[in-house]
């Protein structure tokens, strides 16, 4: 009789273990609470990322135009753009000693190719992204940037 009763105890215990409706609400309403805090803080990062990254491509780029001019004496053309940096330019001038400086062109962070200008406006030559609205100007996540800054 004993054993019978420690069995059925057993079973009743564990039929009634488990979360009641309402401690499942508080915890998802804390989950909710910290999702509110923190995911605004997570979305900003990937702003500055992006951010960041584009400023790493523009320098990466300066430095190829810069070894591109220290070979051919000129930096690429407008018109010969970015695209010298990988592939021998068919239109004048043609480069004297012409070699790969990458060995392919980024794009910027939004998936936009970079902008490349020669002479520049603000510089001897100008590379630039212009942002995440993918137009020039702007200001926070949406601003230029560029190989001036």
């Amino acid at each position: 009789m004993n054993s019978r009763f420690f069995r059925s105890s057993r079973v009743r215990r564990y039929a009634t273990t488990g979360f009641t409706l309402i401690e499942l609400m508080v915890v998802l309403v804390i989950i909710g609470v910290l999702a509110a805090l923190i995911v605004p803080n997570v979305l900003d990062r990937a702003d500055d990322a992006r951010t960041t990254a584009a400023r790493t491509d523009v320098t990466n780029l300066m430095q190829a135009l810069k070894l591109y001019r220290l070979d051919n004496q000129r930096y690429p053309t407008s018109e010969q753009g970015l695209q010298a940096l990988i592939a021998k330019p068919t239109s004048g001038p043609q480069p004297l000693n012409w070699k790969p400086y990458l060995e392919k062109l980024p794009n910027d962070p939004w998936g936009r190719p970079y902008q490349y200008l020669s002479p520049g406006v603000k510089g001897e030559v100008d590379v630039m992204s212009f942002g995440a609205d993918g137009q020039s100007g702007g200001e926070g996540k949406d601003a230029d940037i560029g190989s001036w800054q």
